[in-house]
């Protein structure tokens, strides 16, 4: 959940949801250095990062045209994998009910897995948050909100608190093309960061379409679980 992630040291983790696991494992199978389901469990973000990180996105404009190419290829693998967690479960779909609503609907994670895993889900609509997004539309935004929480939080077995959200951002990533991935990356870790780190949780970061250097955007340059070795995620 983009929106809620909180400047908290927590770091909560659950089993993660079968079936999104093995969608997202099945969706991604093309990314061939895959991490262990367990890795997420140490996924953490470390502070001095994540205020560099805040601060490059706080620094960028609103909308950048160099960015509009990727924001392209991660609207349309969005899509696809929103019709994929939609779709039919007879017809290769997980079956999953997603329900746009006008308030934040969930407090907690527990409380969305719950729901995900009788294939329900609810998503705060961009369109109630005040907060436009400058290349994406509410409803593709709204897409993007159902899948990363579904393939990021649920499938990873991470929380919405600031090492949750980071684990979450490199689950979510196997799924994406590398160029997709720039985008994601501004999505998701830009966003959060600027919330938690430059805004101290208090609102949400303005929306923007640009991308973040690649020391900050690329999966593959992150530290897992003080190992001191970079890994791929999956």
């Amino acid at each position: 959940m983009l929106a809620s992630a909180l400047p908290t040291a927590s770091t909560s983790s659950f089993s993660p949801v079968a079936y999104l696991l093995t969608g997202a494992r099945q969706y991604g199978s093309e990314n061939s250095s895959a991490m262990p389901p367990e890795a997420y469990a140490r996924v953490r973000l470390d502070p001095v990062v994540g205020a560099a990180i805040a601060d490059a996105y706080m620094a960028a404009p609103t909308s950048d045209e160099r960015a509009h190419t990727a924001y392209a290829a991660f609207c349309r693998e969005t899509v696809r994998q929103y019709h994929f967690l939609v779709g039919r479960v007879e017809f290769g779909g997980l079956g999953v009910t997603v329900r746009i609503v006008d308030e934040d609907p969930y407090l907690d994670v527990e409380s969305m897995v719950e729901d995900v895993r009788v294939r329900r889900l609810k998503v705060w609509a961009s369109a109630a948050t005040g907060n436009p997004h400058p290349y994406l539309s509410d409803g593709e935004n709204d897409m993007f909100r159902a899948v990363h929480d579904a393939f990021g939080h649920a499938a990873s077995g991470r929380g919405f608190d600031r090492h949750g959200e980071e684990a979450a951002w490199l689950k979510h990533s196997a799924m994406y093309s590398s160029l997709a991935r720039r985008a994601l990356a501004t999505e998701t870790r830009g966003q959060n960061c600027a919330q938690i780190f430059h805004y101290g949780g208090g609102r949400f970061a303005e929306q923007k379409a640009v991308l973040l250097p690649r020391s900050f955007s690329d999966p593959r340059l992150v530290q897992i679980g003080g190992t001191g070795m970079k890994t791929r995620a999956a």
